[in-house]
């Protein structure tokens, strides 16, 4: 059995991205965008909650505030996030955002705490589920956990690479038993204490006053705060439906308001209706217990269902999708991930590569960073969920504050031209900024010392060798902007018509990309190395669909245009000079795959054929460099010497 028979048994027969029907096929309707992208923020119910309940100390009864608080929040930031669905529809979301309203270095600093929060997302979601599963199982399998945690790392990276849509339908009954089991229990356990709801407002109103009356209204602000922004983690995952609107199907504005609309539903339900059950059935933390479980564990005896195995069973099957939620949820930092790593390579942040399609369209490269990247920071924090949740939130929020603080720049410069409802938005976005900046302002000064500044270092650290890649990027792309004006300036003699190829003559084939100045560097250092030799002259491009030109028709449609017009121009310089010419052009996701079947398939057709390419040399040639830049022309040479065909590479230098 052959490598490529074992790859497409483990990630499926590749896909041919020029179908429409493709597209459609993979493309994500609200339901099953709400399972792949809202599990993250809904999976922070299980902690979110319990870490603003706990913060109240015993000063439980102002969970009623919190309760409230976390409903509205989830609103006000989902409604927020709607504005940059409506005015980014090809996704990006916040760092798009922070790009275009803000400037590229914010967009920068927006995309690198991205990167960070959907990294933490998996490790996070991963390390949470493999405890709620370790609490089931006897104690000697505490020291293999992390080896647990690599295994679901690694099984979640195999089904993203077989396809988004794939690996959320396996994933769909998880999520769909955690919402059945804890929309019965919310609703259960409200309704069979129900007698205690009319009580609730006027006792917290009475309590909170007398709290005032020892210890101040500030300190009681304060309290409040504080335990608002500890639960800060309730409202984490929000934005992952801006962030990923290219996944979404047609028409995508509608499908992602329709998404974030099923999120902000089911999360302000399930986080305020836990706050409530802890307020009605008086939690208290138990040894050994999340106030989850000892609840839940509270409102299921309640139901009279049987003896006491049964209540167990019951438990451990509502903890169970609790924690398969949290999987579930990891998978969200699989599908937002790779998408921002994939916007940032479209504006050279990061390695070009990073755009690139696999054989079953997905970002292959960037699903396999975030995997490697949770396992290198679950290995380093030793899966210690805690000091997780310290940088997830940093990060999180870091980006909130800056979309919001784009949208309200957006509003406010273009109120004269955004028509009547430019206040109202402009006061939505405002009011959501006030909220992410206050609760990553109380984050930063109350976690510094127990992890914040590992944050922080880490988005410096990757900014820094962000600005150190687009700086050889712009340097490359000027340098061959250079050698383009150079070449620009070659005569075109009187097109008289097109001269057609003989297949029986000397032919020279040059493969070409975008880049007018490498084919025609190419097309005349041959006719001096081999004056009057070559009688045809075949030009052949084979172009990448890489994550932006699938984005869409129209880019697909510019993509072909762009391709179309580069290789007409060696066609009619040809031409212009009485030489025989002609062009080929192929799309693919691999373009060594794609020109190594165009060459063979114009050896067939053109027996006495010499291939030839151009690639850049640069003066301090090392790892980075080659990282940066794909080896294309080495492999396609290595291909066709296989296949028996020649070709040479003539090197450019930058």
């Amino acid at each position: 059995m052959n490598n490529t028979k074992i790859r497409e048994i483990i990630l499926g027969k590749p896909l041919d991205p020029m179908k429409s029907e493709t597209r459609h096929s993979m493309a994500l309707v609200a339901f099953l965008a709400w399972v792949g992208l809202g599990a993250d923020g809904l999976s922070s119910s299980a902690y979110g909650p319990e870490e603003t309940f706990r913060a109240l100390g015993v000063h439980t009864h102002l969970g009623l505030y919190m309760a409230i608080a976390t409903a509205v929040t989830v609103f006000v930031i989902a409604l927020a996030y709607n504005q940059v669905i409506e005015l980014f529809p090809t996704g990006g979301g916040g760092y798009r955002v922070a790009t275009k309203l803000v400037g590229p270095y914010m967009g920068l600093v927006s995309g690198c705490a991205l990167v960070l929060d959907y990294v933490l997302t998996i490790a996070i979601s991963i390390a949470s589920g493999v405890d709620a599963l370790a609490s089931f199982l006897p104690l000697g399998f505490q020291p293999y956990k992390l080896w647990a945690e690599a295994f679901f790392i690694g099984l979640l990276i195999i089904m993203n690479l077989r396809g988004l849509k794939e690996a959320i339908q396996i994933l769909l009954p998880i999520f769909l038993g955690f919402v059945a089991t804890h929309l019965v229990l919310i609703l259960y356990g409200i309704f069979i204490h129900a007698s205690h709801l009319p009580q609730i407002i006027p006792n917290t109103l009475a309590e909170t006053s007398q709290l005032a009356g020892s210890i101040g209204w500030t300190s009681v602000a304060g309290m409040l705060l504080l335990a608002y922004s500890q639960g800060g983690g309730t409202y984490t995952g929000l934005e992952a439906v801006s962030n990923n609107v290219n996944l979404l199907a047609e028409p995508r504005v509608r499908t992602g308001k329709v998404t974030m609309m099923y999120m902000a539903l089911s999360l302000a339900f399930t986080a305020s209706g836990i706050i409530l059950l802890y307020l009605l059935w008086d939690a208290h933390p138990v040894p050994g217990e999340t106030l989850n479980a000892s609840t839940f564990k509270a409102i299921i005896a309640s139901m009279g269902l049987g003896g006491g195995v049964i209540n167990q069973v019951l438990l451990v099957v509502v903890l169970a999708f609790e924690a398969g939620l949290l999987f579930v949820a990891a998978n969200t930092g699989f599908l937002g991930g790779p998408s921002v790593l994939s916007n940032m390579a479209g504006d050279s942040w990061v390695p070009h590569k990073f755009r690139y399609l696999s054989t079953r369209l997905v970002t292959q490269n960037g699903i396999l960073v975030m995997g490697i990247a949770a396992l290198a920071i679950l290995f380093w924090t030793g899966g210690q969920v805690n000091l997780l949740v310290v940088l997830y939130s940093i990060s999180v929020f870091l980006t909130f504050a800056i979309s919001l603080f784009g949208l309200c720049l957006y509003w406010w410069q273009g109120r004269s031209s955004n028509g009547a409802g430019w206040l109202r938005r402009l006061l939505l976005s405002a009011l959501g900024f006030v909220i992410c900046a206050g609760i990553l302002a109380i984050l930063l000064v109350k976690r510094f010392a127990e992890g914040g500044w590992v944050t922080i270092l880490i988005i410096g650290a990757i900014g820094a060798l962000c600005i150190t890649i687009r700086k050889h990027y712009q340097q490359t792309k000027e340098a061959i902007r250079s050698v383009d004006e150079v070449f620009a300036s070659q005569p075109f003699g009187p097109v008289t018509g097109p001269v057609l190829p003989n297949p029986e003559d000397q032919t020279a084939v040059f493969i070409v990309g975008s880049s007018r100045g490498g084919g025609l560097h190419a097309l005349l250092w041959v006719l001096r190395m081999f004056p009057g030799h070559f009688k045809n002259f075949l030009f052949v491009n084979a172009r990448t669909v890489d994550s932006h030109a699938y984005g869409g028709e129209g880019a697909m449609e510019a993509m072909r245009e762009e391709a179309a017009d580069t290789l007409e121009f060696f066609v009619d310089f040809c031409h212009s000079h009485g030489m025989a010419s002609s062009s080929y052009l192929s799309f693919g996701t691999d373009a060594v795959d794609e020109i190594t079947k165009l060459c063979e398939e114009i050896n067939r057709e053109y027996p006495n054929s010499i291939f030839f390419t151009s690639k850049l040399i640069f003066a301090t040639d090392n790892w980075f460099t080659r990282v940066l830049h794909n080896q294309a022309a080495l492999a396609v040479q290595r291909r066709l010497h296989l296949e028996g065909l020649q070709m040479v590479i003539l090197p450019m230098k930058v």
